[in-house]
């Protein structure tokens, strides 16, 4: 059974995506950057951004009724390639123990403001 979970942000409405599909026992949690969905503000740093970022894939993957423990996969996405060593320890306090398979990407996003993406796939594990 094929489930859409939404974060509220308007981009979905307008662009046609959810920011999760829940496909048996896989979810897949669309690119995420560092809006806060319920005030549309965006922090400023990197390291804020990612922080937000992972707040909410982590409320998605709760809803969707899997964790970061699930985390199979994930892309990175930044706008400059030095904002990697800045986000590193903040991704390896989330995702240290679990380890998914990872690639980092440096490249323009579509807003000005954003400076990095976060797109995660979970399998549940049973």
């Amino acid at each position: 059974m094929r489930r859409l979970i939404s974060s509220g942000s308007v981009f979905e409405v307008k662009a046609g995506y959810s920011r999760a599909v829940v496909q048996g026992d896989w979810c897949f949690v669309s690119g995420t950057t560092g809006y806060d969905y319920t005030t549309m503000t965006m922090p400023e740093s990197v390291e804020d951004q990612t922080r937000r970022c992972l707040a909410t894939i982590g409320e998605v993957l709760d809803e969707a009724g899997f964790s970061f423990a699930d985390i199979v996969r994930c892309h990175y996405y930044v706008t400059d390639a030095a904002f990697a060593d800045r986000v590193f320890p903040i991704l390896g306090e989330t995702f240290g123990r679990i380890r998914p398979a990872a690639t980092m990407v440096v490249c323009a996003l579509i807003r000005p403001e954003m400076l990095i993406e976060i797109e995660v796939t979970a399998l549940k594990q049973n």
